[in-house]
């Protein structure tokens, strides 16, 4: 995984040239994401999923993250990112069914990995819980839990510091054991706060007119 090669831009979304994955997070440079944001709209009340991210991941395991999400490699665009959502989820979506959510910068810096993203963001409307079967890549995903839209967005925006999750994880012999937590941000994969923001509003805009 390391070696597979990416596009590599400035600030500005600039082509440069092309890195190794490796090397991307070594030296920094910036690159393109494909994010999938699912939510499910119940009885008028909208609920967004996050996955649990596998305890074996080299990065931020344990965290609960985006739906979906994975990097762009070179000859790859917006469009074939949405093979992440069914590699990860099992969910087999159509591109054309996705919300278009803009492009969105972020950054993660940490010692030994710097991660400078142009995000393409993307929401999927389910209509009922129901419809989300979830058949998990167990090397990356450990679980799926769903979080009350209004709620989430709040701790996003930090106007609350807590917020309720509940869904399922995957026990050691492969079963979905129910599982329910009330998480912080620091419970979530360390996006830029910028990042976080601009997701929740788009998402609240595109929400309330759908």
């Amino acid at each position: 995984m390391e070696t597979e090669e990416l596009n590599i831009f400035d600030e500005y979304r600039n082509l440069l040239g092309i890195e190794t994955r490796e090397d991307v997070h070594r030296k920094g440079h910036w690159h393109e994401t494909f994010h999938c944001w699912i939510v499910s709209r119940e009885e008028g009340a909208d609920r967004i999923h996050l996955q649990l991210r596998s305890s074996n991941k080299k990065d931020f395991p344990g965290l609960f993250d985006i739906t979906a999400a994975g990097h762009l490699l070179s000859k790859e665009t917006p469009m074939d990112g949405v093979r992440e959502v069914e590699e990860e989820l099992g969910l087999a979506i159509a591109f054309e069914d996705l919300i278009p959510l803009g492009v969105i910068k972020d950054q993660i810096h940490q010692e030994g990995f710097i991660d400078n993203e142009h995000c393409h963001n993307f929401l999927y409307l389910a209509k009922e819980n129901s419809d989300l079967r979830f058949e998990l890549q167990k090397e990356e995903v450990a679980g799926m839990v769903s979080a009350d839209f209004q709620a989430f967005s709040e701790l996003c925006m930090g106007k609350r510091g807590q917020a309720a999750v509940e869904g399922f994880k995957m026990a050691d012999d492969g079963t979905a054991e129910p599982f329910a937590k009330t998480i912080r941000k620091t419970d979530l994969v360390p996006h830029s706060q910028s990042y976080l923001e601009q997701v929740a509003v788009r998402l609240k805009q595109v929400l309330e007119k759908a």
